[in-house]
């Protein structure tokens, strides 16, 4: 969580102008900008990604539950999803395998969790969950799979 918050201040620092953009909003689709759907009910892990993200130029769309999650993902067509595996309403799980059945073209998604059980892994992957990180993940972590997804 330390790399976390290290990476937060960083990413705030060179930030223009720090300001926050409203939660579940889209952001205009810059040219060869890419949007990213950030699914989690953690207040704090959602603003630590999304503020190092926004700095590295993505633009940034958040749910705070399954449910609200999938609505945007389905609305708002991101390119990459960052979902949570436990959240109120409606699971990662549920999420995931919704935008797997009702997509022709699957949009990315990693999931996150701080489950340690390698059979959540294993489902995960069966319903083709691009990645799959553990709980507390330092941020280069997530951004070395963003890049590597979105290229």
């Amino acid at each position: 969580m330390m790399a976390v918050k290290r990476a937060v201040k960083k990413a705030r620092a060179a930030s223009a102008d720090g300001a926050d953009s409203p939660e579940s909003v889209a952001k205009p689709r810059a040219a060869g900008g890419k949007r990213i759907l950030l699914v989690d009910d953690d207040p704090e892990i959602v603003e630590s990604m999304r503020t190092v993200l926004e700095s590295r130029g993505y633009g940034i769309l958040v749910a705070r539950d399954g449910n609200q999650g999938l609505a945007l993902a389905e609305t708002e067509e991101p390119d990459l999803v960052v979902l949570d595996m436990m959240m109120p309403k409606r699971s990662g799980f549920l999420v995931l395998e919704k935008l797997r059945r009702s997509r022709p073209n699957p949009v990315r998604v990693i999931m996150i969790t701080a489950n340690e059980g390698s059979r959540h892994k294993a489902y995960a992957e069966m319903l083709g969950v691009d990645d799959y990180i553990r709980k507390p993940f330092a941020m280069d972590r997530l951004l070395e799979s963003i890049d590597r997804l979105l290229s």
